[in-house]
């Protein structure tokens, strides 16, 4: 592995993290399409630069988390059943969907075909009403979700643990079907993915810790660079996805992701 796969690996990783696309997904598949090695390391590297993304939501929303225990109680309550149910499937999806192609590309067709058919329902049913012009109120602040939509929408979090799922796009369509407001609930799925990744990246270090004990010299320049840029598109990422909602929907992530699993399915086939 060397210093140019640890960048694009932190790019692809920061820059897909946060939108409903499947991070894991294009990390998997960039791993396979550059040809790199499969290796501890490897794994390992693809876990932790997880904790660039996350340390750049920390840096966005650090004012918003600490003055609102509130919204601190909400995010926990929306972690545990994530939590419970991840620590259930744990062994079962690292070691027989985490690296399945198949599972990864079924699961952008089919997650590509609900977000764009709830994005059509979910627009005849606010039809005539407007998400982003309706003046500043305690409806517009992601504070509003109630801790009964904060643990729903954790139980909808927890259906990415199934590869190419994708973390937020589980969130945003349980946040909308429950009836938070899109922006609201984009807040709040970068908010639950502090807790959320760091306890996943955590547990899955913890477990590769024979790979992270000889992490050194050359190895640790490539984690360097690829959790820099990790922090540094995540950034990025979140700013960008937070202008996109505030005039266009989710439909396009969907149609991404259907066209994303064709490619795979017909690699996979050719292959």
């Amino acid at each position: 592995m060397t210093i140019l796969h640890g960048f694009i690996l932190g790019l692809i990783e920061g820059l897909t993290e946060f939108l409903p696309i499947s991070s894991t997904a294009h990390l998997v598949l960039a791993g396979e399409w550059l040809q790199i090695p499969s290796s501890e390391f490897l794994k390992t590297f693809e876990i932790s630069i997880q904790l660039g993304a996350i340390l750049a939501v920390v840096v966005l929303y650090w004012k918003k988390i600490w003055s609102s225990w509130d919204l601190v109680g909400k995010i926990t309550a929306a972690f545990i059943p994530t939590a419970i149910i991840g620590l259930i499937f744990y062994k079962i999806i690292k070691n027989y969907l985490l690296d399945n192609n198949y599972v990864i590309a079924a699961a952008l067709l089919l997650g590509g075909i609900i977000l764009i058919w709830f994005e059509r329902y979910h627009s005849r049913k606010i039809s005539g009403k407007s998400e982003t012009n309706e003046g500043a109120n305690v409806d517009d602040q992601v504070e509003s979700i109630s801790y009964r939509q904060a643990a729903l929408i954790g139980v909808f979090q927890s259906l990415a643990i199934i590869p190419g799922t994708s973390r937020a796009a589980a969130t945003i369509i349980g946040g909308l079907s429950l009836g938070v407001k899109r922006k609201n609930i984009v807040e709040f799925s970068f908010l639950l993915a502090i807790p959320t990744m760091a306890a996943a990246t955590g547990l899955d270090l913890i477990k590769s810790r024979s790979a992270l004990s000889a992490l050194g010299g050359h190895d640790f320049i490539i984690w360097l660079v690829g959790f820099g840029v990790s922090f540094l598109t995540a950034m990025l990422g979140v700013r960008f996805f937070m202008r996109y909602i505030q005039k266009n929907d989710f439909a396009p992530f969907g149609w991404y992701r259907i066209v994303l699993g064709l490619i795979i399915f017909g690699w996979l086939f050719l292959k």
